[in-house]
Order: C-alpha cells, then structure tokens, then sequence
C-alpha cells in the first residue's frame, strides 16, 4: 500500500536529491543506497500481498521457503522487480505464471526479471524461494537477526527481530518501509512440540506425518515489514477481553511454560496501557487482528499485533528506572513502551528510516502519558523531566534520507521531552488530546515523513512550531534563555539556536509564573518591582543564564 500525495513526491524527489550529496560525503555505500532509497525496480509497483510461507528447523539453525508476492501495477512497460534478502540466506528461484524467471544478485538486493508484459493497474503474483542459515542476532532486537535459543528445560526458544537491520535479513521482502503491504499470511512448520506465534490471527494448525506442525496466521491491516515476526518456543497460551473505543478487543497472551503465573499478574499491566492509551491515541490500530504479548528471548519489540516481551516480569527497564525517580517503576517498561508503538510505528509509520522519531520519540513519551493518566501530571512531568540525564547531544535526532540511515538515539528521551515542552506552548490538555488522537486518525494505517508529522501539530495547535521542530530534531544544541537585570527592567533573548527561534518560555519572576516570548535579538519586558528572582519552569528542556 502506497500513500499518494503529489506534495510528498515531490518533497521525496527533493530529499533524495539533497541527501545524496550528504551520503556521498559520509561514504555510504551502493547497497546503503540500494536498501535504503525508493529504486526504480520498486517505485512501479505496489504491494498488496503476501504469503511467506517457511520451515523452520531449530536443530539445523535453518530457514526454507518461499514468499508469494502480489502486487499492482503503478507504471507500464517495467519488467524489473527488486526483492531484497541478506545473506548467508540465498534467493534459489523466482516463479511467476509457472515459469522460471533470470534474477541478477546484487548484494541483499536481487533483481527479477519478468517475462509477461506487465500492463497499468493490473495485479500479479511472483513466488521467490529462498533457503539457508539466516544471520544470528547478535544482541537483539537492537543487532538483531535470528535468535536460537533453549530455554530452561531444553526446548527451543527461537525469535525474529530485525528493526533498522531489515526485514530481509530472515525473509524475502520489498524491504523499504514507503510500501505497506495492505495483508499477509504467515505459515510456519516447526517441531510437533513446539508452537509457532506470528502476527494477526492464528486460522489453522495442521499436523504433518513428519512429527511436524504448520501454524497459519492471517494479518488482514497494512503491516511494514519489521513488524513481521516468529515466535517459537514450548508456549501456553491465556487471554482476556478489552472494551475498548471499537468494541471488544481480544487480548492474547503466549509465554513459556513455567512463566505463566508470572504472566498472569505482570500482565494486568496491558489492559492498563491499552485503557491509557485508547483515551490518549484513540482507538487501537488493529482489532481484526487482535492484541497480542509473546514471550521472547530478547527484551522486546513493537511487532504489530504480536509485540514481544523479555522484560523478566518486573516493573521498569530491566528493573531499573530510567528516570531516577521513582515513578519507572510503577508500570513495565516493554509493555508500555512497545504497546505505545502499535499507534507510532505501526498505524503511523516513517517512510524513511532517517524519521524514526516518529515512532521512538511519541513512543518515548507515551510512557509520560501512561502515568498521567493513572497517576497525574506531577507524576508523568517528573518522569519525563528525570530522563533528560540519558540524552547524549552527539547528532541530530533525524538522520539521512535514501541510504537507511537513522538518528541519534536522542530520538527517545530528547524527543519525548521535546512533545512534552510542545504540550506545555499549547497550554490546553485538550487540544493536545485531539492532536495525539487526530494524529492517528488522519494518518491511519499510513506511511508518513517528519514534515507531514510537523505540519499537521503545528496547523492543529495554531502555532508555528517549525523553529521548534528545527532546534531539537535536526540540532544537538540545546536553546540558552540569555537574560540581564536592571531594576524593574528584563532584558532577554535566545542564544544557541537556530536563527528564527522564537518559542515561548514560562518561568517565575519574583516567584510569579509569566510567559516570555523571546526572539534571537534583545527583547525588554518591565516588572511591577525590582527583579530580584528568576527560575525557569523545569518542564521546558533549555538553559537558562544571567549575563555578566
């Protein structure tokens, strides 16, 4: 599924342009290139299907299989299709109306070349095989690959992780998160003792004389392709009801074996975060194809419909509170935080990689929301506030277009107090309320770039946040509130920002609250009395500092 907006084809053509000079000058390679920018062997087409369709066998380490592709025709007269697979997995064959088609390797990116004339607006279907040893996650899901593991008695334990690295590193896909497709089937033969969890729905099992099993799962929304999962492992299954905004959400819930006690009382905190985030958000993305936490052998990840868990069934981070505050420990991390994905990154997704803060900085701030909700603003502004201690300041948050390029890391903690300070300039709840929830409504189920995310929260909140935007998302500086006394007088400005910022500030003059409105150059405001105390108002992320 492709969004079409004429406006956002020709801001593509001029991001393309621009980032390629800065590509050049970062040696970014060909294959950089290839994974990461919209070639010409994918812009002509359109996905609208797939049926991965794979043996998983865990004593080999190996994948087989195939992904049947379905796709309309966007442009006549191509006969190249890109479908991408990282090595050491080889692409075998390539079948379309029964015949064997040539493909050129290049890399992870292989290129079919079709024989039927392929005629506008039209729908077909290749087949591509695939088989070997996929890359093993090195330190998943933030290295990720494949991870074989056993758990405590022996059994397999096997996961996909792949975000930034690429759907492609385990299966065979359109491997560019611009195109959406619109549904998919996911068939997984694995052990007879064993259990398979994927995305949406599971429809059938079947059980194969070879003491075998194959689970079909069935996603009917929009899926990018890292959120594509496979969970294997000796799971047991138990499951609740949500009334949500939309109806009755199912609720499912796959973990080992001997956790499930554990489960069953660490998991009372999704409900809470899908009540939180219902009211925040609006309703959840995906009811048709249910709600899920799967147990997996790494900490975890937003794979829709189908999010992972390996928080070790503790409060916070690991058992730790990324904020220092306290308030971290009052909710699980990773079911908050990967929850909070399934409305920014897997309803609103980035087309380019480069705007990951579009999922990991309203995702970083959805926890900030999450204890608002249940335990007020105090609470979520002291959380957020306590965070800023992990921001690194080394690059900007928004990374390189076309070569799979993403940001600083500052996309979660800065990026989350960046919307938090936004929150602050509207000054009105509700507003900010129907922006988080107009977000997801007018963006659902679409692929979108930062320009769209920043136009729209400006348009809505009727201010002009694109200094604002500017500073904290393509700068590592962060703004100096410059000031100087002289009696009753208040001279100041901003330093250390990009040369339009304007953005308010509230802080408390002789221990009153007021609103400033600083510029770049020198600004004068009298007080009633003599200015004898300053304090900024700790929920803006900026300095403050007093001239000599």
């Amino acid at each position: 599924m492709i969004y079409k907006n004429n406006n956002l084809s020709k801001y593509l053509l001029f991001v393309f342009a621009f980032c390629s000079i800065q590509a050049f000058s970062q040696n970014f390679t060909k294959q950089d290139t290839l994974r990461g920018s919209i070639t010409p062997e994918r812009a002509w087409w359109d996905l609208t299907h797939y049926h991965l369709d794979i043996k998983v066998d865990p004593s080999e380490k190996t994948i087989a299989g195939s992904n049947t592709i379905q796709y309309t025709v966007l442009e006549k007269g191509q006969k190249t299709l890109q479908v991408d697979l990282q090595p050491p997995l080889q692409m075998t064959k390539a079948i379309q109306n029964g015949e064997e088609l040539e493909i050129t390797h290049d890399g992870n990116a292989h290129f079919i070349h079709l024989k039927k004339r392929q005629k506008k607006g039209k729908v077909y279907r290749v087949e591509v095989f695939y088989e070997g040893k996929p890359k093993v996650a090195k330190r998943p899901p933030w290295d990720g690959g494949i991870t074989w593991r056993k758990d405590a008695n022996g059994l397999p334990f096997i996961a996909s992780s792949c975000q930034g690295l690429g759907a492609s590193v385990w299966w065979p896909c359109k491997d560019h998160m611009y195109d959406e497709v619109d549904s998919m089937k996911i068939s997984v033969n694995v052990p007879k003792d064993l259990m398979n969890v994927s995305n949406g729905r599971l429809t059938k099992v079947e059980a194969l004389d070879d003491d075998t099993k194959t689970y079909h799962w069935k996603v009917v929304n929009p899926i990018n392709n890292y959120g594509v999962n496979i969970n294997i492992g000796d799971y047991v299954y138990f499951g609740e009801k949500y009334e949500g905004e939309n109806g009755t959400l199912d609720m499912d819930y796959y973990v080992l074996r001997d956790n499930l006690d554990k489960a069953k009382e660490q998991f009372k905190d999704a409900k809470r975060t899908l009540e939180a985030f219902e009211h925040w958000f609006g309703p959840y993305p995906f009811y048709e194809d249910s709600y899920k936490l799967v147990e997996a052998p790494y900490l975890g990840m937003e794979h829709q419909s189908s999010v992972t868990y390996g928080n070790g069934y503790e409060n916070g981070y690991r058992g730790r509170d990324l904020s220092n505050t306290g308030w971290g420990m009052k909710f699980d991390f990773i079911i908050i935080h990967e929850s909070g994905h399934e409305w920014f990154a897997n309803n609103i997704t980035n087309i380019d990689i480069a705007d990951m803060w579009i999922h990991e900085s309203f995702t970083n701030y959805s926890e900030n929301l999450f204890l608002d909700y249940f335990y007020g603003k105090e609470a979520s502004a002291a959380y957020v506030i306590g965070t800023r201690a992990n921001i690194q300041n080394d690059r900007p948050i928004i990374g390189i277009y076309n070569v799979n390029h993403e940001g600083s890391g500052d996309m979660y903690y800065k990026g989350g107090n960046m919307l938090h300070m936004i929150r602050q300039l509207i000054n009105d709840d509700a507003k900010w309320r129907s922006i988080l929830r107009g977000l997801n409504k007018d963006f659902y189920h679409q692929t979108v770039t930062t320009q769209q995310i920043e136009s729209y929260i400006s348009e809505k909140s009727e201010i002009d946040l694109s200094a604002v935007f500017d500073q904290y998302l393509r700068t590592t500086d962060i703004p100096v509130l410059r000031y100087k006394r002289e009696g009753n007088k208040l001279m100041y400005r901003w330093e250390n920002s990009v040369d339009d910022f304007n953005m308010k500030v509230r802080l408390a003059v002789n221990k009153k609250l007021i609103w400033l409105s600083p510029t770049t150059t020198w600004q004068t405001k009298e007080i009633d009395t003599k200015v004898s105390t300053m304090e900024l108002d700790p929920n803006f992320y900026v300095t403050m500092k007093e001239m000599e």
